[in-house]
């Protein structure tokens, strides 16, 4: 992380924009072609498709995304926005549990609490934590823990995204172990409980109307977490936080709290429902079991918070939607990452995977950035060809050509590939 010029903000909020609510409603505009059925992948197989198959729809401060769900809104970022290793904010996919999100939130009345085992809990305005604390920017990869649910097999319920639940952007805003000295965490704390402004009927019974996620004090990942109000050097859109959000690289989006507005010390584990019930992996390597183990009932799980986003690679073009005329070079271009540092090498395979190729890397944007990549691939012959593509990071892990399984839909980081065509032009 480095310091940051806080200028461009700073002039934000002498303009006045500090005391303004965001106008804005949460509706859908649907596009004419939602109109027209979409092919069926809702089983028995596997979703064929790098995105999932759903109507492009357009909401505030966003451009046409892919909704598969409206209450709580979910929207997919298609795949042509992978080209570059920073998304755009109006292109970032959107991922919300409940159906009750702020539509406007005042700044002149919003204030961000830390409370709980704390000798001085804090009441923070916006314009009070941009200008009392140092700024800082991580450029940090934010992916749902359910991205590329569509590809397991047996297929299990939760939404199903194709790949695009994901995105990267540069991140601004205060480290938050810095707002937990200002707060003066007491002994005997035991977990951080981060929740925000978003609320509706959850599960019933459960008291989960109110999304709260808590990880250890002593983890890590908190050393580089931030409690963010620039996204991509601009304030972020109100369907991915507005006004601040958590950010916590490395690790999956549910813990990444939108609306942040309430930081919990807590003296014991934290048992609410979005802890101790949903979100849950089993405690295994990978977190893989089988569907007979899930439904035995002995299966012992662990918050998903615990692990870290395995290493992923994505082939963005060519996306064989057409057929690529012979004797010319093709330019095999994508993404990787990792939650566990940067990613060192990517390999291509122009042969399914039995033999591989090291790509190109672009530039380094720091260890949980995408790293852009690419490969000029020469193909030998006309047909149909199946390339693939793997990734290393820095700790050795590499990308497994092996499904995962769970019930939760978690962790996938198969070896992507992409059938194309190569022959005669007509």
């Amino acid at each position: 992380m480095t310091r940051v010029s806080r200028r461009s903000l700073l002039a934000w909020l002498g303009s006045g924009a500090a005391g303004l609510a965001f106008s804005g409603q949460a509706r859908a505009q649907v596009a004419s072609q939602a109109v027209t059925p979409l092919p069926s992948f809702t089983g028995p197989g596997v979703n064929p498709y790098w995105n999932g198959v759903n109507p492009f729809v357009s909401y505030p401060q966003k451009l046409p995304l892919l909704r598969m769900t409206d209450r709580g809104i979910q929207l997919e970022t298609p795949r042509p926005y992978f080209l570059s290793p920073f998304t755009p904010n109006a292109a970032f996919y959107v991922r919300y549990h409940l159906d009750l999100i702020p539509n406007a939130i005042d700044l002149s009345t919003w204030r961000l609490n830390v409370e709980g085992n704390v000798g001085r809990p804090l009441q923070l305005g916006f314009d009070e934590l941009v200008k009392r604390f140092k700024a800082v920017s991580v450029a940090a990869v934010n992916q749902c823990s359910g991205n590329s649910r569509s590809r397991f097999q047996p297929r299990v319920s939760g939404a199903q995204w194709g790949n695009g639940g994901m995105g990267n952007a540069r991140w601004t805003g205060v480290r938050l172990r810095e707002l937990l000295t200002s707060a003066g965490i007491k002994s005997g704390t035991v977990q951080l409980q981060f929740q925000g402004l978003d609320r509706g009927p959850g599960p019933q019974g459960k008291g989960a109307d109110a999304v709260m996620k808590s990880l250890d004090l002593t983890d890590p990942a908190l050393d580089e977490a931030l409690v963010a109000y620039l996204m991509n050097d601009e304030p972020l859109p109100m369907l991915n936080g507005f006004p601040v959000r958590l950010v916590v690289p490395g690790k999956f989006a549910v813990y990444w709290v939108k609306h942040l507005t309430w930081i919990r010390a807590l003296t014991s584990e934290d048992t609410n429902y979005w802890m101790a019930t949903a979100y849950r992996i089993p405690d295994t390597p990978s977190g893989n079991t089988t569907p007979a183990a899930a439904a035995g009932g002995a299966l012992k799980t662990v918050p998903i918070g615990r692990v870290r986003m395995p290493v992923r690679s994505f082939i963005v073009v060519p996306d064989g939607s057409s057929k690529l005329p012979s004797g010319l070079p093709v330019r095999v271009q994508g993404i990787a990452f990792s939650g566990d540092g940067p990613v060192m090498k990517v390999e291509f395979s122009e042969d399914d995977g039995r033999s591989w190729v090291e790509a190109t890397l672009g530039a380094d944007h720091g260890p949980y950035s995408f790293r852009s990549w690419e490969h000029t691939w020469r193909p030998s012959r006309a047909g149909t060809h199946v390339i693939a593509v793997r990734a290393t990071d820095a700790t050795g892990n590499v990308q497994p050509d092996a499904a995962v399984w769970n019930p939760g839909g978690y962790l996938w980081n198969r070896i992507e590939r992409q059938a194309l065509i190569v022959g005669a032009a007509r």
